[in-house]
């Protein structure tokens, strides 16, 4: 992905994961809270099979609805 667009998906990656803060289900895996900045690059990576970095740039749309998903539906 060109630097443009994951520049604008860190963007949005930041702006969910704010929205996300302490909204996370528990988790015994992380007794002190879920790390929502990272909780959506791991949903990107588990449904797209590699890191939003190593997409290519027609991907954008779909990476965009998946952290849209992330930030209305909690899990």
């Amino acid at each position: 992905m060109n630097q443009k667009n994951c520049q604008k998906i860190r963007m949005r990656i930041h702006e969910a994961g704010k929205r996300l803060e302490g909204i996370l289900p528990y988790s015994p895996r992380h007794p002190a809270g879920r790390n929502p900045y990272a909780h959506i690059p791991k949903v990107i990576k588990s449904v797209l099979g590699s890191s939003y970095k190593d997409l290519t740039d027609d991907k954008l749309s779909e990476v965009l609805c998946i952290i849209e998903y992330c930030e209305e539906n909690p899990f």
